[in-house]
């Protein structure tokens, strides 16, 4: 495939909210262009929930979000990034919207209609599920106590809207439409009241018999060929618009209902009041249950678990359209440059959807191997694991750099010191952890308590399937969901992408792999049951088996993909990075905890490959579902090179708030693991300038709130399931109390003299990260914020509102200050600032300087690994991009602890270098380069090299640029 698409030079994302709007985003535009940004990376802003501030939880799809801003405000907000030759790449959410509340209409129309509704098959519903008493039914899992306390509580209420016709019935804000054809029940169920008062024969009286009638004679919510579908949905909006206007003109009749209405809401206490508005419950398309029923019976697929986000199936041609048509017109009217596809592998065929959103509408397979060009800028939130790559196939142009992320991170892991740090970890809590076990437990966990459900689902598929074949009608119900819960458990990647006619050989080496995992584990007499399960998710069937049952084959191994993918992210991120706290810098979105930093040479080969592979891909640091910021893992990475120091410091610490803790249960709380992880938590947020007693118990405040969702996660102790709250106190009055100032405190000042250390070499690593991250393969993203050092951890924190006029303010200083090359030379008085956050500043703002005057040799250009020599070679990554006549090097220090081991302050001069030297190839076009941070200009010798002292003589990291002689 071609390359058509415009290609970002470098991205800012921005978390749009009703705090943060159309108007304060044009408002930026121009400190963006300053910076040197080509495009604006827009979280979703299209109509989501009321009060959203991520906006994924999206009801409408055709609108921008009121809260954001009107049409004309988003239309200043485009013509200002053109204004200023900028774009914008834009974040969408095609596998899942927001529900329950009141405003989704495409959700309240199925919960009105069922099956009957058109949009029964945009979610993800399975209509006939095992239980009998769901068959036709949505369970809705909303009620915050068991049914029929909620029902005898009265906090079920029919409510009557008399302007529109119709019946509802309200928990709160949750609004659940009546069905239309059970109408009668409540028009007719006090009708001899209403003929004793107007008489029978009175014109309104029998209209209101003729509009009940008619409710009860529409298609019922079974029947659902297109012409019934389309008779119920006709006319039960000509009698509800028939009945609003009877009541707009007979006060009686609307007294009637609304008393009527008032009767069948019941009397709390009296039990029996509630007997006919619960049988009018029943008969509705929706069954309303605990919120707790959803793990085991939920029948719609979901986002992982969160019940109010229902899945859509974007393999149907309508629901693409209909989700699709307002975005690809802004794609098509220029006002979008590229698009975000957020959780791709929720979906039911991502490549088929990813061929689509390239045409522009809904493609068959054979459209799909026609499509010549990659006409829009499209990027996957796919995320890699281990060895896996994104499939060539694909018409995207990367993932959105969840991979590159962890790459670069690694760079600053000492990997020689993986064994002394677990011994320290497992020192301090008590325990021995495997890794790979404890993320199998994860899942095994997840797939019992919160994806149950899932789990059902896909084995009643399959004991279908295995019923309809006389070699496999053995296999048991309980066998085979047993059987699935351990190669789910097991699987090595989120999910595989068999389709029709399309299995890959990665494909069959992941469920090869899991289901030999599996095999192992299980303990189950008949193993047999394994190889059945590896021939229906590989689609190996007989030629000449039924269609049907071919059919049912390859939809359950599609349905199998997408709940491999939930259960990891469930039992993986959100479970496993909260328990493993060995080095919590490595628990990151696309990391693996379990490999313990990397080397140069790693480094240099996946770059390589990128740029051979996907040299369009975003390249990413910090984003809104990083758990922490790249600022805090680059601090907390210092651990790695200082173990013994780590080692003493813990023994310190565990020693003096020893006292802080108190017995729960016999046991001191915190545990050990909770407490390990606070103090690498407090090691990468601790503030970097002080804060007066109101800004000081505001951190303790993000400290505590970070803790309990860490708590919860970790589903060890508590979880958001089940809070135990005398758990949750007890490490909430510890972190106030470590935290608290005052002479009697001896935590804080000691902490805080390890935490400065730790501060300062966390703060050169991450300007290393971030000019890497700058000049490496790939498109740079800038997430809201990281242009300056911060510190924040998991959402909610990393969403916190940005002082955008003090960066304007800096950037307009260090415009004017450092405008000029030979003013350049300046640039170490903001070595002498460092925590003033200036000099990350910079960095970001003269690289992309320089990006953007050589926008080809970035995108295009050779990447050229530099080999490093002499006695500080081990601490420096030098590459260089070439392209034509156009050409650089960027050189960077890793590992500075063990560089500067207490003896210098920063990673600069002849003192810290000696004599290390970067080996300069023969044949390079240039011979001359200037540094853009300092404006030294520096020879190329191919045959004495380059010194680094000379490259890294007053600032500590280089890119160096080539000049024509």
């Amino acid at each position: 495939m071609t390359t058509s698409a415009s290609i970002p030079l470098a991205t800012y994302r921005f978390q749009f909210n009703k705090n943060f709007s159309f108007r304060d985003a044009t408002r930026l535009v121009p400190y963006l262009a300053e910076l040197g940004i080509s495009h604006c990376y827009a979280s979703p802003y299209l109509r989501a929930r009321p009060g959203s501030t991520h906006g994924y939880d999206i009801i409408d799809h055709n609108s921008l979000n009121p809260e954001i801003g009107t049409p004309e405000e988003y239309e200043q907000f485009v013509a200002e990034l053109h204004r200023h030759g900028m774009g914008q790449v834009l974040d969408i959410v095609p596998n899942h919207m927001g529900v329950m509340g009141a405003d989704n209409a495409w959700w309240l129309d199925v919960l009105e209609n069922g099956e009957a509704s058109p949009y029964a098959d945009y979610f993800d519903i399975d209509w006939e599920p095992v239980k009998d008493e769901l068959q036709g039914k949505v369970l809705v899992p909303i009620l915050g106590d068991q049914y029929g306390n909620v029902l005898e509580r009265g906090d079920l209420k029919l409510v009557f809207d008399a302007e529109k016709g119709e019946f509802s019935l309200f928990y709160f804000q949750h609004r659940f439409p009546i069905n239309p054809r059970e109408y009668p029940r409540i028009l007719s169920s006090r009708m001899e009241m209403l003929d004793r008062t107007l008489g029978s024969t009175h014109d309104d009286v029998l209209e209101l018999h003729s509009i009940s009638t008619a409710f009860g004679h529409l298609p019922s919510r079974h029947e659902i060929t297109p012409e019934s579908i389309a008779e119920r949905n006709r006319e039960k909006e000509i009698q509800k618009r028939r009945l609003a206007a009877l009541c707009a003109r007979s006060p009686e009749i609307k007294t009637y209902l609304e008393q009527t209405v008032e009767t069948l809401n019941g009397n709390p206490g009296d039990s029996r009041s509630f007997d006919a508005l619960h049988e009018l419950i029943k008969a509705q398309a929706y069954r309303l249950a605990q919120w707790r029923v959803a793990a085991d019976d939920i029948n719609y697929r979901r986002f992982f678990d969160v019940n109010d986000l229902a899945a859509l199936r974007m393999e149907i041609p309508a629901v693409f359209h209909a989700t699709h048509a307002f975005v690809l017109k802004l794609v098509e009217e220029g006002k979008i440059d590229g698009l975000r596809v957020d959780h791709p592998d929720g979906l039911y065929d991502p490549a088929k959807y990813f061929y689509q959103l390239q045409c522009g509408l809904p493609c068959d397979d054979a459209a799909m191997q026609a499509v010549p060009t990659k006409p829009v800028y499209v990027l996957v939130e796919k995320i890699l694991s281990g060895n896996e790559r994104l499939r060539r196939e694909w018409p995207v142009y990367g993932t959105t750099g969840y991979e590159f992320g962890t790459l670069v991170n690694g760079l600053f892991v000492d990997h020689e010191a993986a064994a002394r740090v677990e011994r320290i970890y497992r020192s301090f809590t008590g325990h021995s952890v495997d890794y790979p076990d404890l993320v199998y437990g994860c899942k095994k966990l997840v797939l019992k308590n919160s994806l149950a459900s899932e789990l059902n689902v896909l084995a009643n598929q399959l004991s279908r399937i295995a019923l309809a074949n006389r070699h496999t009608c053995d296999f048991t119900l309980n066998a085979l969901r047993s059987a699935l819960a351990e190669v789910i458990a097991c699987f090595p990647v989120y999910r595989t992408y068999v389709a029709e006619g399309r299995i890959s050989s990665e494909d069959r080496r992941y469920v090869e792999q899991a289901v030999a995992a599996a095999r192992r584990r299980s303990n189950m007499p008949d193993l047999t049951v394994f190889d059945f399960i590896r021939r229906m998710l590989l689609v190996e069937i007989n030629g000449d088996e039924p269609q049907y049952y071919s059919r049912a084959v390859l939809r359950f191994a599609m349905k199998f993909q997408q709940v491999t993918s939930a259960v990891m992210a469930k039992g993986l991120e959100d479970t496993a990075f909260y328990r493993y706290n060995r080095l919590t810098s490595l628990n990151e979105v696309g990391g693996d905890p379990g490999k313990f930093g990397i080397t140069v040479e790693e480094f240099h080969r996946a770059n390589a490959f990128r740029l051979d592979t996907w040299p369009h891909a975003m390249l990413s640091t910090s984003t809104h579902d990083s758990k922490r910021s790249e600022d805090v893992r680059a601090r907390i990475n210092v651990v790695s090179e200082i173990p013994a120091a780590w080692r003493m410091s813990l023994r310190r610490w565990r020693d003096w708030n020893r006292s802080r803790k108190r017995l729960i249960d016999g046991f001191p709380a915190p545990f050990r693991n909770d407490e390990y992880l606070l103090y690498q938590t407090l090691l990468g947020a601790w503030p970097v300038e002080g804060l007066n007693d109101e800004a000081w118990q505001n951190f303790v405040e993000r400290v505590g709130n970070y803790m309990l969702k860490a708590l919860r996660e970790a589903k060890e102790h508590t979880s958001w399931a089940s809070p135990n709250e005398e758990y949750e106190k007890a490490v909430a009055d510890f972190v106030r109390a470590i935290l608290t100032r005052g002479k009697k405190n001896r935590f804080l000042p000691d902490f805080g003299e390890f935490q400065r250390r730790i501060s300062r070499i966390g703060m050169f690593n991450s300007l290393s990260q971030v000019l890497l991250k700058l000049t490496c393969p790939g498109m740079p993203d800038i997430y809201q914020g990281n242009e300056l050092w911060d510190f924040s951890l998991v959402d909610p924190d990393n969403r916190r509102p940005v002082d955008y006029e003090r960066r304007e303010r800096m950037l307009g200083d260090l415009k004017t200050t450092f405008g000029a090359a030979e003013c350049a030379c300046q640039a170490t008085e903001l070595l002498r600032h460092l925590d003033d956050g200036r000099i990350k500043l910079y960095t970001i703002a003269r690289a992309l300087s320089v990006r953007k005057q050589n926008p080809g040799l970035f995108r295009e250009g050779e990447y050229l690994p530099l080999k490093v020599s002499g006695p500080r070679a081990e601490h420096i990554c030098a590459f260089g991009r070439r392209k034509d006549q156009a050409m650089t090097l960027t050189v960077v220090p890793c590992l500075s602890a063990t560089l500067l081991a207490d003896r210098f302050e920063s990673p600069v001069g002849e003192e810290v270098w000696a004599d290390t030297r970067i080996e300069i190839p023969a044949g390079w076009p240039v011979r001359k380069v200037r540094n853009c941070f300092t404006g030294n200009a520096l020879d190329l010798d191919p045959a004495a090299g380059l010194r680094i002292s000379e490259v890294l003589a007053t600032f500590p990291v280089a890119l160096l640029v080539g000049q024509q002689e």
